[in-house]
């Protein structure tokens, strides 16, 4: 699970943008954002320096996802 979405919320970044600087489709980024696919470690460290986050920033612990 991630907090993609929560993170472009927060900083007011629409999902279109972040597939432009990511050069993936809207689609792609969609799935990423709504938990269907997780993005692969190093797309996951790309969307954290595109956001200027951390990694970490972008994940939830499995403890709080089991709750």
């Amino acid at each position: 699970m991630n907090r993609i979405k929560e993170v472009l919320e927060e900083k007011g970044i629409k999902q279109k943008w972040l597939a432009k600087k990511l050069d993936k489709s809207y689609n792609m980024v969609n799935s990423y954002v709504q938990n269907r696919k997780q993005p692969r470690i190093e797309v996951l460290y790309n969307i954290a320096e595109i956001l200027d986050v951390e990694v970490k920033e972008l994940l939830i612990e499995r403890s709080q996802n089991d709750k």
